[in-house]
């Protein structure tokens, strides 16, 4: 169906190519080939890109002001060669970078990339249910192959773990690199923007730049229907919404991915996706608030 056209109301998304240096650059990160699920999750960023146009940019709390925004197009098979997506992403001439996975392998190349030879001294914010700590090669293992990479898990924050959805193993791994978990419950209790605030305080205090991974399975499943892994009883959608937004303000973030969707398994009325491209309209509007 054809969407509306008004000059008094305009659309979010259409950005341009790069033509140089940026404030805020999107770019597709396709990963689904190591998947522990099966999934389609590479089709997803088209998918939020046509999701993006049926909202606009303006925002009550933050003044949109004139930003430049360009969209960088989908990386070729970032699965097929992790080093050239990370380089690809390093080459970006953006202040921040917002990834559309894919699934949660894109955050490798993508924080690799953005953190570069600031990754020893560089932090780690994910939203999720899952440690993502496994051996291998997966969806199930970037948090684990950053800090054997070379990041401090001591400056990690998981916000939102879950219980039934993780092992003992795993957990114990958490702590035995040094991770901070802030388990689902403890959200039950604290505002998501306090805990946000101390969790990239944390991941900040290297000095170095900081990743934040927005797993949308962080969610409960009535929200995030396309995501394989979500679970009843996650957090609500205005909170990943509050979590996007403050990513995106903390002037030590260079780049956030949302991952972990799937497209072709959302429900007609598109909640996951939609709730996806709300989340890249907060990041931009949080990065606003950093000229304010």
């Amino acid at each position: 169906m054809a969407l509306s056209h008004d000059p008094l109301w305009p659309r979010a998304g259409d950005w341009p190519a790069p033509a140089g240096a940026a404030d805020v650059a999107l770019v597709g990160v396709p990963t689904w080939r190591t998947s522990l699920s099966a999934t389609d999750a590479g089709k997803t960023p088209a998918a939020v890109r046509e999701a993006l146009r049926y909202y606009g940019e303006f925002a009550y709390t933050v003044p949109w002001g004139e930003l430049s925004i360009v969209d960088c197009g989908d990386l070729a098979d970032p699965d097929a060669d992790e080093r050239a997506a990370a380089a690809a992403i390093a080459a970006i001439e953006a202040e921040l970078v917002i990834a559309l996975g894919g699934d949660n392998a894109a955050t490798v190349p993508t924080a690799l990339g953005r953190m570069g030879d600031g990754l020893a001294a560089g932090g780690l914010v994910t939203l999720d249910a899952h440690h993502d700590l496994r051996d291998g090669v997966s969806n199930g293992s970037p948090v684990r192959r950053l800090i054997e990479a070379g990041l401090d898990g001591g400056r990690v924050v998981q916000v939102g773990i879950a219980d039934f959805a993780n092992s003992a193993e795993y957990a114990a791994r958490a702590a035995d690199y040094g991770i901070t978990v802030v388990h689902r419950d403890a959200l039950m209790l604290r505002p998501m923007a306090d805990v946000m605030a101390e969790a990239l305080e944390l991941a900040a205090s290297g000095g170095g730049p900081v990743h934040v991974d927005l797993d949308v399975d962080v969610c409960d499943r009535s929200v995030a229907p396309a995501c394989p892994a979500s679970v009843p009883g996650g957090i609500s959608a205005h909170e990943l919404r509050i979590a996007a937004r403050l990513a995106g303000a903390h002037p030590t973030v260079r780049s956030v991915d949302l991952v972990e969707v799937d497209a072709t398994k959302d429900t007609p009325d598109q909640r996951t996706i939609r709730l996806v491209a709300l989340c890249v309209l907060e990041s931009v509007a949080g990065f606003r608030s950093r000229t304010l």
